[in-house]
C-alpha cells in the first residue's frame, strides 16, 4: 500500500502525530510527508492531520480535503481542549464535512494537544470565573501531550 501523510501543525502536535503514524508505517511506501501538496495524491491511502481551528479543522486542510476525490483518507488531529471522546467525535463529523460523499474514511484519531504559553497568559487575564478556572485547569492537563499513551493509542488505530 503506498501512502501520503499530509499535515498541518501549528504547535507541533500534530507534526508528531504525523511522525508516529511514518515511524508505524514504514516510509518505504510513503509517497509522500509534509503539508497539503498535489504530490501526495498519488497515493491510495492518505493520513490527512490537522489542529483544531474553531471545532474544525484548519483551513489548509479543509481546502486540501475538498480536492480529493477517491483516495482513501484517515483523519488525525489534536485540539487543545480534549479528554472528551464525543467532544472529538463532534469535530472529526465537521471534518467531514469537507470531504466529498464518495471519499472513504478509513479511521481517524483524535487527542489533546498542549497549547502554547500565551494561552495560558490570556486566561490567567481573565476575570476570575468558573469558566476561567476550567479553562486553566484544562490547559494544565493538555500540557505534555500528546503524550505516550496517546501515540500508542494511534498506533494502533493506524494498524488496527
Amino acid at each position: 500500500m503506498r501512502y501520503a501523510i499530509v499535515y498541518s501543525s501549528r504547535t507541533g502536535n500534530t507534526a508528531r502525530l504525523a511522525e508516529t503514524i511514518r515511524e508505524t508505517l514504514g516510509q518505504e511506501t510513503c509517497l509522500y510527508f509534509g503539508p497539503p501538496d498535489a504530490r501526495a495524491l498519488e497515493a491510495e491511502t492518505l493520513y490527512v492531520g490537522f489542529w483544531t481551528d474553531k471545532g474544525t479543522c484548519d483551513e489548509t486542510i479543509a481546502q486540501f480535503l475538498k480536492g480529493l476525490t477517491c483516495q482513501r483518507v484517515f483523519l488525525f488531529g489534536t485540539a487543545g481542549f480534549g479528554g472528551a471522546p464525543a467532544y472529538f467525535e463532534q469535530i472529526l463529523g465537521r471534518v467531514r464535512e469537507h470531504l466529498a460523499p464518495e471519499v472513504p474514511v478509513a479511521g481517524t484519531y483524535m487527542c489533546q494537544g498542549q497549547m502554547p504559553p500565551a494561552v495560558r497568559a490570556r486566561y490567567e487575564a481573565m476575570e476570575d470565573t468558573p469558566r476561567r478556572r476550567a479553562m486553566l485547569e484544562n490547559f494544565d492537563r493538555a500540557l505534555g501531550h500528546p503524550d505516550q499513551e496517546d501515540l500508542a493509542r494511534l498506533k494502533a488505530a493506524v494498524t488496527g
